[in-house]
């Protein structure tokens, strides 16, 4: 399957860095926005992201005119899907305004074009079937900004043609990112069942033994071999992205998630972490800045709690069928950011610790922490 020419609905954050990396590589690329003025701000974006590329000369000024000559805008769809080979819809993560855009979408696009969802949460399959085409539409998860981000996760519906799936992963590959295959279109996928549940995990630890946000951030670092604190990352990632995740995983699945009532407190006082100025922690100015995090602060907290919830999570997939550990290490690595695979971090807290702390903490708090058959086999 020859895909040549890519068309990606939605203009925002995710919609243009798409477009970028695909004209990037040799792609042409249509964007397509409901006004003009959504897309002129978008091309005005690639234009600097290019330019910065160009002062460090990553790709010459030629290039870089190139590249964004293979972008073209338009408003009408008909006319932005009329060439196409492979839609890539980046509108915003609301279900019914993606089912508006596919109904839409199926009327116009010929039969053979490929839809691709750029969702993080939402499910693929009942996406899908509200389309003529459910054996030709696949989830594409990349993550955010497309442009530096290296993993995209891959995630086919009850009814994708794996022809499509290669054509995807194929496709991931030319935009030189690392593709991630989810084999089952599960809540979370793989990197948000892994995360957003820690999240809020984070806060039960913090309550339950009345910690600070800097020693459950310094245990996580320092001992779990993640770049940054939980909290950190969660102020990064923004608690508007993380709540709207929660509500989707909570939803499909009750046993996936135990959510926390600080992360809703947060979001309903705007309280979005870093875009906001403060999230977990405040933050002064417009420059990222670093929360404080040492060892001395690590030794203070114990965090085989949050391994547990993140390993238990991981195990899920694997029993489920929906990964493998080579896979779910790969998507936290590069999706995470993780210095140290998962289950080597669980190893050395020990398998039996891990089981008995969920075992325990299921006793006290319910059955969302009953340990997952491949960790009790694995003791």
């Amino acid at each position: 399957m020859s895909i040549k020419n890519i068309t990606v609905l939605g203009s925002g954050v995710m919609g243009h860095g798409i477009a970028q990396v695909s004209a990037m590589s040799g792609y042409n690329v249509v964007l397509r926005d409901i006004e003009q003025q959504f897309l002129d701000k978008a091309m005005e974006k690639i234009k600097w992201s290019l330019e910065k590329l160009v002062s460090k000369q990553k790709i010459t000024l030629a290039e870089s005119d190139a590249i964004f000559a293979r972008i073209t805008t338009k408003v009408d769809l008909k006319e932005a899907v009329k060439d196409a080979d492979m839609v890539i819809e980046a509108v915003p993560e609301i279900m019914d305004l993606k089912i508006k855009v596919y109904s839409e979408l199926d009327k116009v696009a010929d039969s053979n074009v490929i839809f691709a969802s750029n969702t993080s949460t939402l499910p693929i399959t009942e996406i899908a079937n509200t389309t003529s085409r459910p054996d030709k539409f696949v989830g594409i998860h990349f993550f955010n900004p497309p442009q530096l981000m290296k993993l995209v996760e891959v995630i086919p519906g009850q009814k994708t043609d794996p022809q499509i799936v290669q054509a995807t992963v194929d496709y991931v590959r030319s935009v030189k990112k690392e593709p991630v295959i989810c084999k089952r279109d599960v809540p979370g996928f793989i990197v948000n069942r892994l995360f957003i549940p820690m999240v809020h995990e984070a806060c039960w630890l913090k309550q339950r033994q009345n910690l600070t946000l800097e020693q459950i951030d310094s245990a996580v670092k320092f001992r779990m071999g993640f770049p940054m604190g939980i909290f950190e990352l969660a102020d990064f990632t923004g608690m508007d992205v993380i709540h709207k995740a929660t509500i989707e995983l909570y939803l499909r699945d009750k046993k996936v998630i135990f959510p926390h009532p600080e992360i809703e407190r947060l979001y309903s006082e705007k309280k979005l972490g870093q875009k906001s100025g403060e999230g977990f922690y405040k933050y002064s100015d417009e420059k990222y800045e670093r929360v404080q995090l040492d060892e001395s602060l690590a030794s203070k907290c114990n965090p085989i709690q949050l391994v547990a919830n993140i390993v238990n999570n991981a195990a899920w997939l694997v029993t489920n069928k929906a990964s493998d550990i080579e896979e779910i290490e790969k998507a936290a690595q590069l999706g995470l950011g993780l210095k140290k695979p998962i289950f080597e971090t669980a190893r050395e807290f020990g398998m039996k610790n891990i089981v008995s702390e969920l075992v325990e903490l299921a006793k006290k708090h319910g059955q969302f922490y009953e340990p997952d058959p491949l960790l009790v086999s694995m003791q």
